[in-house]
C-alpha cells in the first residue's frame, strides 16, 4: 500500500473503529471512479464514514437527507429570478460538491432519484438547456435502511447500475462497541480529522489505477462471470456491461490498495459480491449474492 493510501486508511481509523473492509471498500470505489452504496440499519456509521472522507481528502462535503418531498431541483440546483441585475442566476445543488452524501435515497420520489442519473455517471448536471460540470473528483455515497419499507421507493435498476459496489458495515464487535465507548472521552468528530491527502492526489491515484494490469485470462473471468447472470434461470436481470467495466475497474483498484501492480483472480473473487448483486434481480426466493458465489464456484478460475 503506497504511503498516501496507506495515511488515508489511518486517517480514517481515527473515527471508523475497526470497519477495515469497509474502508478498504469505500476507497475502491473511490479510486475506481465509481459510487458506493450502503445498505445498513441506521447507527453503524455510514455517515461519519462518508463526512471523514471527505475531511481527509481535503474535498467539499454535501449531505441529501432523502424524503418524499425532496424536488429534483433541491439535488441538482434551480435558476432563481434576480430582480436587480433582470436575469435568472443558477443556484447550485449540492451536488456540487467532492463527496455527496444521499442519506437514505429510497425515501426519495423516483423523480427525485432520477435526479442524480446524469451527474452520477457523467459528472455534469443539465438545466434549461445548460450543461453545468460538478467538481472533480465526485464521488456519491448513499444509503438506505434494508429493514424498514414503508414511505421507501426501491431504486430502479438503472439508478442501481450507477453504483460502483454495495455492502453493509454491520455491527461493531464486542471489543469494536467498547473502543467506541472509550473514545468518547476523546471527543474526536469527523470535523477534527486534518486532511491527509489532496484532491489532485486522489486524481493521481485514480489515473494509476488505470495502468495496473489485467491480464487476458482475468479479463475473460470477469467476462465469463458477467455472462453468466444473463444466461441463469434463476435470474430475472443479469448483469449490464456497466457491470463488467464496473468489476474490472474496482479490481485495479484492489490492487492498488494491496501495492500491487497486476490484479489476481482472488481479487475478482472477493470484489464480485460486492460488485455484481444489486445489479441482478434474482427470481423470487432467491438472493441476489447467493446466485453470485454460486456463480464463482461454477466458473473455473484462471
Amino acid at each position: 500500500m503506497s504511503d498516501s493510501i496507506a495515511t488515508l486508511v489511518h486517517n480514517l481509523g481515527r473515527t471508523i473503529v475497526g470497519k477495515q473492509d469497509a474502508i478498504r471498500l469505500v476507497l475502491v470505489a473511490l479510486f475506481s471512479g465509481g459510487h458506493a452504496l450502503l445498505e445498513d440499519v441506521p447507527g453503524v456509521g455510514k455517515t461519519l464514514l462518508a463526512k471523514s472522507l471527505a475531511r481527509s481528502i481535503e474535498g467539499q462535503f454535501q449531505r441529501i437527507q432523502c424524503t418524499p418531498d425532496l424536488l429534483p431541483a433541491d439535488v441538482t440546483g434551480t435558476n432563481i429570478w434576480n430582480p436587480k441585475t433582470g436575469e435568472f442566476e443558477f443556484l447550485p445543488g449540492p451536488v456540487f460538491a467532492n463527496v455527496l452524501l444521499a442519506d437514505e435515497i429510497n425515501r426519495a420520489t423516483p423523480r427525485t432519484q432520477s435526479a442524480l442519473l446524469e451527474v452520477m455517471e457523467e459528472h455534469q448536471v443539465t438545466l434549461d438547456g445548460k450543461t453545468r460540470s460538478v467538481p472533480n473528483p465526485f464521488f456519491v455515497i448513499a444509503t438506505q435502511n434494508p429493514v424498514e419499507y414503508q414511505g421507501t421507493f426501491p431504486l430502479p435498476e438503472a439508478q442501481m447500475d450507477r453504483f460502483a459496489l454495495s455492502f453493509s458495515l454491520g455491527y461493531p464487535t464486542e471489543t469494536e462497541e467498547l473502543q467506541m465507548l472509550q473514545r468518547l472521552q476523546q471527543n474526536l468528530q469527523a470535523e477534527d480529522l486534518q486532511p491527509c491527502i489532496s484532491l489532485a492526489e486522489v486524481e493521481a491515484l485514480r489515473q494509476r489505477c488505470r495502468q495496473i494490469r489485467v491480464e487476458a485470462p482475468l479479463q475473460q473471468y470477469i467476462l465469463d462471470l458477467v455472462r453468466s447472470t444473463r444466461q441463469n434461470e434463476e435470474i430475472v436481470l443479469g448483469v449490464s456491461p456497466r457491470g463488467s467495466v464496473a468489476l474490472h475497474r474496482a479490481v485495479q483498484a484492489f490492487a492498488l490498495l494491496n501495492d500491487r501492480d497486476y490484479v489476481i483472480p482472488d481479487d475478482v473473487k472477493y470484489l464480485a459480491p460486492f460488485t455484481l448483486s444489486h445489479r441482478i434481480i434474482p427470481a423470487s426466493g432467491r438472493q441476489a449474492k447467493f446466485l453470485v458465489e454460486q456463480a464463482l464456484q461454477s466458473i473455473a478460475v484462471p
